[in-house]
Formats: structure tokens, C-alpha cells, sequence
């Protein structure tokens, strides 16, 4: 009976979230809301530890009824004073809304080892406090009528259809804890997150203190990661420990759990530097990004992480073809496509390397390039509905015959593999539609401007995040993901206002000082 109140209350939450971001009237959106909360409830029910402590969750905030077993009554009795902070922190988010985006990004790193079940889990805990007071102060603005409607623009429906059909597929996964897992500690309260993003009025200002941030988080946390490797120690993570003593090399994971989530945090901190190194403002700017990127490549350096060094790789040829233009890539890409033909046209040469490509990738890519073809054959056996929500290792380890509930062995590396395993081609579909309208939100009319910057490190942060995600299935989990498509709607929103069409264009248009009068932007707008 849990289990179908559950379902039913993930369903119910992520609609919940899907009519609060495609929304347009006040009193829509609000229900929205709160529906998105009440569906929320029977689900954190279901996913409470066993026996008395569901009682207690029903009751009790996320803190709580996620907490490990043995502190739920001195988290209970805590409930009353989290609340209160976190009416505190939404007055603070309703007098200075950029300190939302600032406190997010500081707790990032911040992941927190919590009993969900049987299982333990390490979950952004001090970030959900920030979102739920971040909720507080959107609903009062919801009530009293107050900010936009359909912040997102453009990004508003594909996000919104797709985590709505994510919802509906818990009706049929085979694993709905997981699915539920997936549901109420990502989707659902980054969800909310990035639609409190996108309510952001527009300040270079702030978002400049936001990228500064940015920049002293990374140098600190690769400060601790080079410390770590000079002296073989490593926080929190066992299996790294272990790890590093039979590995040729010390892999650090500074103040993060794993190794590859520390790199992926330094890769979007370098991109951005990169960024204030070709189109800065100043000399200045330019020299102290530089020096940053130095410090952080290194800390990157000692994660040993390849799949961060594949997203930098990524980033720095798109800042390449953006600043080369696009046909300069396409000529590159055109190249190599017709390269890899050529040598793959001989039957002899084919058939050979097919087996020592395959079993090299293999080997290389620990194991992941089996996990791939082994779940495009999932998708393919599911192509219309998938498997559902959180489906994909159980779904991995039936066709695969590998034993246990839950093998480690089977847990997935590629979210485009697994959006199409877990949500068949609707899904795929929808992950298509959604990065599309991001990219274009993100690169379109990019300009040597602040605010063309500004979209410029949020497209290469997410084009990194989205690489990333090929070798290490985080696309969704990571709230940098929903916070730069929050961050990216404003910027979009802003360059595409009246008062940013004067602005001159990074490639060949004419200067403000050459344009008309009337077509100069005022002083006090310019960027």
C-alpha cells in the first residue's frame, strides 16, 4: 500500500513541478506548488527507514525522515528550529535575492551520508535547506502576485515535459525505490531551484561576485586536493582510500565525495576563467583568471578524474570554435569523420579492429563501454516507455545475469544511454529537446558584452556538465545542471530586452560608437 502511495505521489509531485514551470496564470503556479509539496510527502514516507521512524517522517522535514538511524529524535526535536531558519534565510532570499544563487554554490560540495532504507546515500542536505527557504519566499511572491511568469522562456516546457514523463514512469519502474531516490532528492527540489534562479532581475554586479565565488571555491578546494596529494591523504571516501593502495597513482577528492565530482566542479571554475581570459575587461582580470586557471588545472590534475579532463577537453574546443566561428569545427569534425570512414572502408581492417577496439574501449573505459551497448539493447528492448525511473541496473543486471538485487557492476555511466533505457524514446526525445533549447538560450547572440560573457560560461559550464555526463551519469543529480539552466533564462531574458538589442555582436558587428544615435544604448543600461 506504500509502495502505490508512493508511486501515485511522485506522479502527483513531479505534474506538480511540471504545471509550476509552464505556467502562466498566479493561482496555476501556486497550486502548482502545492501539489509539488503534498506529492512529495507519501513518497519521503516510503523511503523512510522501516518501522517507527516512518511515523516520525511523516511528521518531519527532509532532514529528518533522511537521517541515519539513532538521530531521528534529536532531529525531530530540531525540525521546529530548521523551520525557522529557513523562514529567516527566504526573508533574507525575498530582501536580497542574488544571495540565492551565492548560498547554492556554496553548498555544493557539501554532501551529507544519510540511511535511505538499508541503503546509505550521500545527499546535498544543507543545499535542500537553502531550496526549501528558497520555496518560502516563492510562494509568497506567488501569492502577493509579485515577479515573472514562465521565468524559464524557451526552457520552460521541454524541462517541464520531461519531468513530468519522469514522474509518470515511476507508474511502471521496477525499482521504485531508486526511481523515488531520483525523483525527491533531484528532480523535484532542483527543479524548484532553478525556477527560483530564473525569477533573478538581471545585475552584472552580483553575478560577478557570483563568478568570483566561483573562482576563490575552486583555488581553495584545489589547494586541499594538491595538499592531499603531497602528503597520501584522502576525506570521507573509503573506497578512494582503498583505492589509492593498490593504484599507481594517489587520486584526491579534496572536500567532495568522489574524485569525479570534485574535477567536473573544477572544470566549469576553469572554463569560466578562460572566458575572463580571452574577452575580460582588463588586463588585470585577465592575469589573475590566468594565474587561477594555473592553481586549478593543477588541483584538476591530481583527481586523476577522465572524465573531467575529457569536459575540459570539450569546453575549450567549443571556446575554440566560438571564437574561430562554428565552420572552422565543422571542417575540423568533417576531417576526422572522413579519416575514421576511410580506415574502417577495408573489410580486413574492419573485422580486426572491431575486436581490439572493442575489448581496448572496454579496458580503457573501465568496463563502461559495455555498460553502454548492453543499455542501448535495454532501450531497445524498451523503446516506448523503457523501464522506468531508476530502472536501469536492476533492468542491466536481469539481462546480463548478474546476481544480487543491486550489483554495482550494473549502475550506469551515460545519462543519454539512460534517459533512453529509463524513458525510451519519449524521454530520449525530451533530453534532446531540452538541451537543444539550452544550447540556443546559452550561445545564442553572444556578445563581447558582460551579459554575452556571462551566457558564454554558462553554455561552456553546461556543454562540460553534459560531457561529463557521457562518462559519468550525473547530468540530473548535479544542481550546477538546473542551476546554470536557472541563471541561463535570466541572461536570455535579458539580452533579448529591448534595452540589450543595440549591443554589439562578438563577430564583425558594428561598435556602439558606429551605431545610430537612437539605436545606442543608454549609459546607465550598457553593460
Amino acid at each position: 500500500m506504500t509502495a502505490e502511495l508512493a508511486r501515485a505521489g511522485g506522479l502527483v509531485a513531479a505534474l506538480g513541478l511540471a504545471v509550476l514551470l509552464v505556467g502562466a496564470r498566479r493561482d496555476v503556479r501556486l497550486a502548482g506548488l502545492a501539489v509539488l509539496a503534498l506529492g512529495a510527502a507519501p513518497l519521503a514516507v516510503y523511503l523512510a527507514p522501516q518501522g517507527r521512524e516512518r511515523a516520525l517522517a511523516a511528521a518531519a522535514p527532509l532532514a529528518v525522515y533522511l537521517a541515519p538511524e539513532g538521530r531521528e529524535r534529536a532531529l525531530a526535536a530540531a525540525a521546529p528550529v530548521g523551520l525557522l531558519l529557513a523562514a529567516a534565510l527566504a526573508f533574507a532570499f525575498r530582501r536580497h535575492p542574488w544571495l540565492l544563487p551565492m548560498a547554492a554554490l556554496a553548498c555544493v560540495p557539501a554532501r551529507i551520508p544519510v540511511d535511505i532504507g538499508s541503503e546509505e546515500a550521500n545527499l546535498l542536505l544543507p543545499l535542500y535547506g537553502v531550496i526549501a527557504a528558497a520555496g518560502l519566499a516563492l510562494a509568497w511572491e506567488l501569492v502577493h502576485g509579485e515577479g515573472p511568469e514562465r521565468e524559464l522562456g524557451l526552457l520552460a516546457w521541454p524541462l517541464g515535459a520531461f519531468v513530468a514523463w519522469s514522474g509518470v514512469s515511476l507508474l511502471w519502474t521496477d525499482d521504485l525505490r531508486q526511481g523515488g531516490i531520483s525523483l525527491l532528492a533531484f528532480y523535484l527540489p532542483f527543479g524548484l531551484l532553478a525556477v527560483c534562479l530564473a525569477r533573478l532581475e538581471w545585475s552584472r554586479r552580483w553575478l560577478g561576485a557570483l563568478c568570483a565565488q566561483l573562482g576563490i571555491m575552486a583555488i581553495a578546494f584545489a589547494a586541499i586536493g594538491i595538499y592531499q596529494w603531497l602528503t597520501g591523504e584522502v576525506f570521507w571516501n573509503r573506497k578512494v582510500i582503498v583505492g589509492n593502495v593498490y593504484a599507481p597513482f594517489h587520486r584526491v577528492n579534496s572536500v567532495f565525495w568522489d574524485p569525479s565530482i570534485y574535477g567536473r566542479f573544477l572544470v566549469v571554475a576553469i572554463l569560466a576563467g578562460l572566458v575572463v581570459v580571452l574577452y575580460g575587461a582588463g588586463a588585470r582580470a585577465a592575469l589573475a583568471a590566468a594565474a587561477g586557471i594555473a592553481v586549478v588545472w593543477t588541483g584538476l590534475l591530481f583527481s586523476f578524474s577522465q572524465s573531467s579532463f575529457v569536459a575540459l577537453m570539450a569546453g575549450v574546443l567549443a571556446t575554440a570554435a566560438f571564437a574561430w566561428r562554428w565552420r572552422v569545427a565543422a571542417s575540423l569534425a568533417a576531417v576526422a569523420a572522413a579519416a575514421l570512414a576511410v580506415s574502417f572502408a577495408a573489410p580486413p581492417i574492419r573485422n580486426a579492429l572491431a575486436d581490439d577496439v572493442r575489448s581496448g574501449l572496454n579496458k580503457a573505459s573501465s568496463n563502461r563501454f559495455d555498460l553502454v551497448t548492453n543499455g542501448l539493447e535495454i532501450a531497445a528492448d524498451h523503446p516506448v516507455f523503457g523501464v522506468g525511473l531508476g530502472g536501469f541496473k536492476r533492468a542491466y543486471a536481469e539481462a546480463t545475469g548478474l546476481r544480487g538485487r543491486e550489483p554495482k557492476t550494473a549502475a550506469s555511466h551515460n545519462t543519454p544511454i539512460t534517459v533512453a533505457a529509463e524513458l525510451g524514446l519519449p524521454g530520449f526525445l525530451l533530453l534532446a529537446w531540452l538541451l537543444g533549447a539550452a544550447f540556443v538560450a546559452q550561445f545564442r547572440r553572444a556578445s563581447r558584452s558582460f551579459a554575452g560573457r556571462a551566457s558564454l560560461v554558462f553554455g561552456l559550464a553546461f556543454v562540460a556538465i553534459v560531457v561529463h555526463s557521457l562518462f559519468y551519469n550525473a547530468l540530473f543529480e548535479d544542481p550546477m545542471t538546473w542551476g546554470l539552466l536557472g541563471l541561463s533564462a535570466v541572461a536570455y531574458a535579458w539580452r533579448t530586452s529591448p534595452a540589450r538589442q543595440a549591443a554589439p555582436l562578438l563577430r564583425g558587428e558594428p561598435a556602439r560608437s558606429e551605431l545610430p544615435r537612437r539605436e545606442r544604448v543608454p549609459h546607465e543600461a550598457a553593460p
